[in-house]
């Protein structure tokens, strides 16, 4: 069985998202973006209500975060969307860190004390929290050919830091570093493979330094597969019980997201050849499998062959155990 942990899913791509979970073998997908109380909370439960397998996590409303007692509020909320609506976790987009402003105009970090309140809050109702911090490192370099994400950044200007506007990408993990040394108490998903895909041995620092943090494989399985195979395939035995398969599927009515978006729209006829290459890097032998987002990079990857115990940690049984599934 396969739980997609990592997705985003709007309510005009639940008929999608049925379609795509029978044609790929999917048991169940975590939306992370399940939304916040104002902002379509109860919208996203009658998803969930009426396609069995779609898992929500809630979302903070951060246009209030200037407002006293944000963090408080939020926990409070957070509790009532667990309790009263069913959702399983709390997702933190990248924002946090990179574009949150506070009451005076100044960024916010990734370890403002104010969110205290909200990271203890999850601990105490033991559901995970999803992370995104930072992105890939391409981003911080010049939008020039020689970038390696040249084709995804040209699409999106936006996206680039290289301005420096934004602080460097080690300032960033080092602040969601201190905030995870700080709340023991509570399991993070670093996603996007400890938001540092491209550093093996950082990501096995950061397991090996904080045990409350996990990772998911979401939109990274070019930077994972790059690296040499006997490597991540001793990693991934390794820490078999904290590794979250994720893809990051998006379905809405803007269309299909698969790991990324580009100048061309993918279609449905796009989705099983995106987890065919996922299962292909995960299960077989091959060499050189094609990027699963070409938007991303033009290199191949190389592929790991799991046993299939650890596929079964990875694909299923990690995240249902985190996530509390009956069986």
């Amino acid at each position: 069985m396969v739980l997609d942990m990592h997705t985003h899913i709007m309510p005009s791509g639940l008929e999608r998202l049925a379609e795509i979970m029978r044609d790929n073998g999917l048991a169940a997908v975590v939306n992370l973006s399940g939304g916040s109380f104002g902002r379509g909370l109860e919208i996203s439960e009658a998803m969930a209500q009426r396609l069995p397998g779609l898992i929500n996590f809630y979302t903070p409303n951060w246009r209030g975060a200037t407002a006293p007692d944000f963090g408080r509020r939020e926990a409070e909320a957070l509790e009532r969307a667990v309790k009263e609506h069913g959702f399983r976790g709390l997702k933190i987009a990248k924002i946090l860190g990179i574009g949150l402003p506070d009451a005076q105009g100044q960024r916010v970090p990734v370890d403002w004390p104010e969110l205290d309140p909200l990271w203890s809050k999850a601990g105490e109702l033991g559901v995970p929290v999803a992370i995104h911090t930072g992105d890939p490192k391409a981003f911080w370099e010049p939008v020039t050919p020689a970038n390696e994400r040249y084709d995804e950044l040209s699409v999106h200007p936006g996206w680039s830091y290289a301005d420096g506007s934004i602080p460097p990408r080690a300032v960033l993990l080092a602040e969601r570093d201190r905030m995870v040394a700080k709340h023991p108490e509570t399991t993070f998903i670093c996603v996007h493979f400890g938001s540092n895909s491209e550093d093996l041995d950082y990501v096995t620092k950061l397991l090996d330094t904080y045990p409350n943090v996990v990772i998911d494989t979401a939109a990274r399985l070019g930077e994972i597969g790059r690296h040499p195979p006997d490597a991540v395939r001793a990693f991934f035995i390794k820490y078999r019980k904290r590794i979250l398969f994720g893809t990051d599927l998006g379905l809405s009515s803007q269309g299909i997201m698969l790991g990324s978006t580009g100048a061309d729209e993918p279609t449905m006829a796009d989705v099983k050849p995106f987890y065919d290459a996922h299962w292909r890097f995960f299960e077989g032998k091959e060499r050189g499998i094609p990027h699963p987002t070409p938007i991303q990079g033009r290199w191949t990857i190389d592929a790991i062959d799991l046993p299939d115990d650890v596929l079964s940690d990875v694909y299923y049984d990690n995240a249902a155990r985190l996530l509390k599934l009956s069986p």
